[in-house]
């Protein structure tokens, strides 16, 4: 089965709204992904047909088994990849978050898993060099700073 990336989108909204409140609700999933509700219902009636979700007009909305997991697999990637951008590259976690939100939906399985070997290997052998990296990269955009507020005045 084909699963578009919006759809993976829409699927890791609602696990995580229900995870959050026990329930989802089409004004919920609208304002989390910055949609319209009209959007979230189409949206809804195709992850439906395609046995994601259960759904009926004015009814519960659930994620059925195979949508649960195809969003649990995307979250566990979003996790990860913040995870890999904030402790090992050093990326300020706003960027990081947005980054993941991105990456996630396009990093294959194999790729994911060799990311999470990479980062727990490093993290055990070579942790004075990340923490080395990320000073100096802290550093550079200090500096950086510091210069560009210099050719302000």
């Amino acid at each position: 089965m084909e699963i578009s990336k919006r759809e993976e989108e829409y699927l890791e909204a609602m696990y995580l709204l229900y995870k959050k409140k026990g329930i989802i609700r089409i004004k919920d999933i609208a304002k989390k992904l910055r949609v319209r509700p009209p959007s979230v219902v189409d949206a809804l009636k195709k992850l439906s047909e395609k046995g994601l979700v259960e759904y009926e007009k004015y009814d519960r909305i659930l994620l059925t088994e195979k949508g649960r997991e195809i969003a649990e697999k995307t979250y566990s990637k979003h996790l990860l990849l913040m995870e890999f951008f904030i402790n090992i590259l050093g990326i300020p976690p706003e960027i990081a978050e947005e980054d993941a939100c991105q990456f996630e939906h396009y990093v294959h399985e194999i790729t994911a898993e060799r990311i999470r070997e990479f980062a727990k290997y490093i993290q055990e052998q070579c942790p004075y060099v990340i923490k080395q990296f990320i000073k100096e990269h802290i550093e550079k955009k200090e500096k950086s700073e510091d210069t560009s507020k210099v050719e302000e005045v």
